[in-house]
Parts: structure tokens; C-alpha cells; sequence
């Protein structure tokens, strides 16, 4: 069948549709370790019209249709793997409507998370999921991403009040009214977040929002083992302390933060804490975490009161991954992605710590132990075989873990290309209920196709 490009060029603008290898090359890839896949053109969406052309044009010629934000997912969710039509959606970055008194903000997709703090900071509000990239809010939602904040906000699934999002039939859907409970039918907005793509496309997004804290104070507490580490978030959480952040590093991630940031943190294994409330209540969460480490084996345990302190703090650990990825160049990253009930997270590092050794990792340990997930973050050469094979082994015994505790084999990364093949051990028959939502809502399977819950 001969595909008449130029009625989607003369329907959105010629400078929306692009040919060009290199910015096809852009769209190629994430960044994951996965092969990147040329898409056959590259459309840059910037309203609901043009996000309704482009799907009548995939549909009328059965092509595939993938959207892409930022790029920054790891594991190969907007790589087209078949080709066809990369959908960039980061020209609809405009922030429609913020509702102070609801606690409600309305984006486009292509709304990097950086940008909606910066708009929202002068109403004292902020969005508190924060994954580390500054992805897009699009992408996020699709991924159902999380990260620091989880242990007190939440993911994507528990900030996303309301999407539009456009079938693959053309139809235009909304998932949600913007109450702030509703009894009535399906939910279906949790349906479509965590979806990566495969049910539709986002074209507005409603997210809850909160008020900034007064105060937020951080904490380092260093410790002889991760598993005391582990066993002191356990503690803290069951006691009742309101932690904003908890993340975990390994001793093997500082040695590379302090080389490539040029910080001087104590190489052991550590957790960064954070605390927000008011002045008064801070003080008491720091002490009681500092009475509770202290007795759970901590070596040192470090208040951090001065903001410029703080932001330092996190700053080395949201940039621990780009360091690990500086001190290899000519590698690929790889990251696992497991999440487990907590009372089972000393058991999982310590096998994946085993499994480090006796494959010979170049890597770390980071987690985001507050709710169960946590990582290893390695370096692979995607042309050596052999040291592919290692990385997977990794991870096949981290997730067949994760599994038989009645974890899951992704807490944030999203599935993608790189965990697809746990969906049905992880699932079972309700894999199958998964396709039959896939069929129904994308028959032709246009909506980036081979992820997910494909086979």
C-alpha cells in the first residue's frame, strides 16, 4: 500500500512532519540499552486536531504510531520497534488551568515536570512526584513513573485526577470527573495510566497538587551493611515517622558519586532522608529517626538543616546515575526495576548483592526502600554477549525473586521492552484480560505495538 505522506503534511503543516534521519535518530531510542529502531517519520504533535490526523492517518494505513516525550524512560517504551510514526508531543507544553482552591492543575503531555513546579511555586503549590529526569508529564503518566517522594505522595496513579486522552478510533474520552471521590463506574483513569502508550494518547492530564511545606530538612545516615540499612527503614516506617524521601545507596554508587561529583561522602552504605512539615514537627521526626538508626546499628547520622546542604544532598543522589554512566563511557546503562513488600527488601538486596559479586556487576545499588524498590544500576556492553548474558542473569534472579515473595518485576520503570517477558509469570490468567482490553480498544494494533502486554 503506497502511504500518502502528504495529506497528513498538507492537514498539520509541513514543518510538523520531519523525514530527516537525524531527527528520526533522536526518536530512535531511549535511554535504555536497547537497540534504538528508526520510526518511518516523526510528527510533532502540538494540539488535540493534530494528535486526532495523526491517529486517522496511522489508522487508515495500519501504521504504527508510538508516542515520545522526553526520551527518558529506561526500558525501550518509545523505541519503534516496527517503525511508523514517532508522535513528539513536547510542543504541547502549555499549562492550561491551575485550580489553587481544588488543588488541581491541568497540563498538556509535553509539560516537563521542572516547568509545572516553576508555574506553580507562586501559588504555594507544588506536584511531588519526582523520578529523577525531568520527563514529561505525559510520559510520566504513561509509565506510571514515581521515584523519591513515593514513600509519602505517591506514584502517577495516586496524582492523576482526569485524562483526555484520544482512542485509537479517533473517539476522544474522559477518564474522570474532578471531584475528589467518586463511586460512580469504571476507573477507567487508572486503566490508561501505566498503559505506555498501548490504550491511547494522552491530550490533557489533571493532577492533584499540594501545598509547598514550610520547612524540609534531610538527613545522611551511614551504616556498616545495606541490610542494617534496610532493617532501619523498616523501623522507621512502622513506628510512624513521616518521611517525604528515603533512598538508599550502596557503598559502591557513593565511591562513584564522590569521583565524578567531586563530593566527600563517607563510602558506606547509606540512606538520604527527608523530612517536611512545620519547624516544630521536623525536629521531632529527625530525633526519633536518629534514636531509632542509632539502635538499628547506624555508624553516623548526619542532620542536614542548611537549604544549600540539602539541595546538595539531592542533587548527588539524582545525578548518581548519570555519574555511574560517566565513569563507563562506550557502555550502555541497564537498570533492574523490582519492588517487594517491604518486610522482604533485606532478603532482595542482600540476594542481589550475592549476585553483584558472583557475576562481577559494574554497578550499585539505589532504592527507593520507603515502599519496596529498589535498583541495581549497571554498565553493559550491548555487543559483548557474554556480559549481556550476566547483566539479564542479574536481573531474571532479581524478578523470579521479586515474583515468588509476591512482589512485581517493575515498581517504576514500566515494562516496555525489558519486562515483557515476566508478564505472564507475574499475571497469570489476568495477562490474558489485559489483551482482550488491548484488542478492544486498539483492534489493529496500532498503538505502540510488541510492548507491553503483547505477545
Amino acid at each position: 500500500m503506497n502511504i500518502d505522506w502528504v495529506w497528513l503534511q498538507n492537514q498539520l503543516g509541513r514543518d510538523k512532519v520531519s523525514f530527516n534521519e537525524s531527527v528520526r535518530s533522536t526518536h530512535a531510542q531511549d535511554e535504555s540499552y536497547h537497540s534504538p529502531h528508526l520510526p518511518d517519520a516523526v510528527v510533532f504533535a502540538e494540539s488535540l486536531s493534530d494528535i486526532c490526523h495523526t491517529m486517522e492517518f496511522a489508522r487508515q494505513y495500519s501504521i504504527p504510531i508510538v508516542a515520545f516525550g522526553a526520551g527518558s524512560s529506561l526500558e525501550g517504551h518509545v523505541i519503534p520497534i516496527k517503525g511508523g510514526i514517532s508522535l513528539d508531543l513536547t510542543r504541547m507544553n502549555r499549562i492550561l488551568e491551575v485550580r489553587p482552591d481544588d488543588f488541581l492543575v491541568c497540563v498538556e503531555p509535553g509539560v516537563t515536570r521542572q516547568a509545572l513546579n516553576d508555574y506553580l511555586r507562586p501559588f504555594g503549590l507544588f506536584f511531588p512526584v519526582d523520578p529523577g529526569a525531568d520527563a514529561t508529564i505525559g510520559g510520566m503518566a504513561a509509565t506510571n513513573a514515581s521515584g523519591t517522594t513515593t514513600v509519602r505522595y505517591g506514584g502517577m496513579k495516586n496524582n492523576v485526577q482526569a485524562l483526555e486522552v484520544v482512542l485509537a478510533n479517533g473517539q476522544i474520552i474522559h477518564t474522570n470527573s474532578l471531584a475528589a471521590k467518586s463511586s460512580s463506574g469504571y476507573h477507567l483513569t487508572e486503566l490508561f495510566v501505566g498503559s505506555e502508550g498501548t490504550l491511547g494518547i494522552f491530550s490533557k492530564i489533571w493532577l492533584r497538587i499540594y501545598g509547598i511545606p514550610e520547612q524540609n530538612m534531610a538527613a545522611a545516615a551511614e551504616f556498616s551493611s545495606v541490610q542494617s540499612a534496610v532493617k532501619t527503614v523498616c523501623s522507621l516506617i512502622g513506628t510512624g515517622v513521616l518521611l517525604t524521601r528515603c533512598e538508599l545507596v550502596s557503598q559502591q554508587y557513593l565511591e562513584i558519586i564522590n569521583r565524578q561529583l567531586g563530593t566527600a561522602y563517607t563510602e558506606t552504605p547509606t540512606l538520604f532522608l527527608e523530612f517536611s512539615g512545620t519547624s516544630s514537627s521536623i525536629l521531632a521526626d529527625v530525633k526519633l529517626a536518629e534514636t531509632i538508626a542509632l539502635e538499628e546499628g547506624c555508624l553516623k547520622f548526619t542532620a542536614v538543616r542548611i537549604e544549600e546542604e540539602r539541595r546538595k544532598l539531592w542533587t548527588a543522589r539524582h545525578n548518581a546515575a548519570y555519574a555511574l554512566m560517566r565513569s563507563y563511557p562506550g557502555l550502555s546503562h541497564m537498570s533492574t526495576d523490582v519492588c517487594v513488600p517491604i518486610s522482604k527488601l533485606p532478603e532482595a538486596i542482600s540476594l542481589a548483592e550475592e549476585w553483584i559479586r558472583r557475576l562481577q556487576i559494574r554497578g550499585g545499588i539505589l532504592g527507593h526502600v520507603g515502599d519496596g524498590n529498589f535498583h541495581v544500576s549497571l554498565m553493559v556492553n550491548p555487543n559483548d554477549k557474554e556480559d549481556l548474558q550476566h547483566a539479564q542473569e542479574l536481573s531474571h534472579h532479581l524478578v523470579d525473586f521479586a515474583l515468588s515473595v509476591g512482589g512485581t518485576c517493575t515498581g517504576e520503570h514500566g515494562v516496555g521492552l525489558g519486562k515483557r517477558a515476566y508478564q505472564k509469570a507475574e499475571h497469570g490468567t489476568a495477562l490474558e484480560v489485559m489483551r482482550e482490553i488491548k484488542r478492544l480498544l486498539d483492534p489493529l494494533d496500532i498503538l505502540n505495538p510488541g510492548k507491553l502486554v503483547d505477545d
